[in-house]
């Protein structure tokens, strides 16, 4: 592990000596590269979702693993999107002149070595790799064991383009021990390791956060709410409340409790019961719900779980005042909605909920890079420092102070 992080480390000097054409014309060559590839990356997968079904993976995890044609396809275009971008390097941020006459830039520069620790999903291992390379970082990656062979066939794809413009593979890897011992040594390589991003699992974020001797910036669960307020346009509501649940159940940013002012609750619950029943959507509802819909029964557990799957909880709450509560108290910082037609009411709301992302009369599904005009991102940080949200080139971007002088001494 020590020699291959040595050898990424040393990889990260020679990436900062490429110019952003020469990054975004790479990158167009990895997109090209996933695309001619397809049917290869495809058969690959075929072998994950084997496995994935011998072991009884859920259908959310399922649908999380899966690639087809069009998945491999919006691979590619993330990573032409992202080399769109604007160059996210050698930006100067701020610039000024001091009394001793010292001119001072702060300038972005890269954050260096950067392990990414992710489950499932294997167009994360093109994402972060497009990321990390267009902001001039060398990528580590540990993927999921569901998505093993999926993972080591995509990073083949990048990393034979990276040979064949003469640069070091080490730029993008896949970690040489993937065991748990191996991600027990990777996150305490504060040596060579700038920064760790774990996205997962509540139990592996708990584990790299207890653990890490590298800094992290954590992808902690999507505990996200929808609250439904008196003042809502009902139609826009169950529409909104319908998507953020079972448009992709197994997201993070997929709605895993609905909130219901307790004034409309006996005539908007009916409706949204019959909505969600004809998407197949399993519900539990609080003691007020139980009066009104007939659904199972959800405890504090219910509503501190991220599903991951079509399972909803209900909760009737009073007013903002109670949504607002209700959030605070189970929310994981992620992402929260207000529906409603009443503007003080929303900025009440938006003011008091200290998410990453707070909407008004939209589904939380919109937390992502692509929809936030990123790109693609490394995950969503739910940390309050470096990083918030979906994070993006920018968030894989720290800054130095270069210091112009002429002669000063003090």
């Amino acid at each position: 592990m020590e020699k291959f992080l040595e050898e990424a480390k040393a990889a990260s000097r020679v990436l900062n000596t490429l110019s952003g054409r020469e990054k975004n014309r790479i990158l167009k060559e990895m997109a090209a590269a996933l695309r001619s590839e397809t049917k290869e990356l495809l058969k690959e997968n075929k072998k994950d979702m084997n496995d994935g079904e011998k072991n009884n993976l859920s259908s959310a995890l399922m649908d999380r693993l899966l690639l087809d044609e069009s998945r491999v396809e919006a691979m590619a275009v993330a990573m032409e999107e992202i080399a769109a971008l604007k160059e996210p390097v050698g930006r100067v941020l701020d610039g000024w002149v001091t009394e001793d006459g010292l001119k001072i830039e702060k300038v972005s520069v890269p954050i260096g070595v950067i392990g990414i620790i992710y489950e499932s999903r294997p167009n994360v291992t093109s994402d972060t790799a497009a990321l990390c390379f267009k902001s001039s970082n060398v990528c580590v990656l540990k993927g999921g064991k569901e998505a093993e062979h999926s993972n080591k066939a995509i990073a083949e794809v990048l990393k034979n383009v990276l040979i064949d413009n003469d640069l070091p593979s080490s730029l993008i890897s896949l970690i040489p021990d993937s065991s748990r011992e191996g991600v027990a040594k990777l996150i305490k390589m504060d040596k060579y390791v700038d920064l760790i991003i774990p996205r997962g699992g509540a139990g592996l974020i708990k584990y790299v956060s207890d653990n890490a001797t590298v800094s992290v910036v954590k992808h902690d669960k999507g505990q996200c709410h929808t609250y439904i307020d008196k003042e809502a346009k009902l139609d826009n509501a169950i529409a909104i409340a319908l998507n953020a649940k079972v448009q992709r159940p197994g997201v993070c940013n997929a709605m895993e409790t609905l909130l219901v002012d307790l004034s409309i609750a006996k005539h908007s619950l009916p409706l949204l019961k019959t909505a969600f029943d004809a998407a197949g959507t399993q519900l539990k509802g609080c003691l007020n719900t139980q009066t009104i819909i007939e659904v199972a029964r959800a405890t504090d557990e219910d509503f501190d779980t991220e599903y991951l799957a079509n399972i909803l909880n209900i909760k009737v709450v009073d007013g903002v005042d109670g949504a607002i509560e209700h959030i605070v108290r189970f929310s994981s910082g992620h992402s929260e909605a207000i529906i409603t037609e009443n503007i003080t009411t929303a900025e009440k709301f938006l003011n008091a909920i200290d998410s990453a992302a707070v909407y008004v009369n939209a589904s939380t599904r919109f937390t992502d890079g692509g929809a936030f005009g990123f790109g693609a991102e490394v995950g969503i940080s739910t940390n309050k420092l470096h990083a918030r949200g979906p994070m993006g080139i920018e968030g894989l971007t720290t800054y130095k102070y270069k210091v112009y002088g002429s002669g000063q001494i003090r």
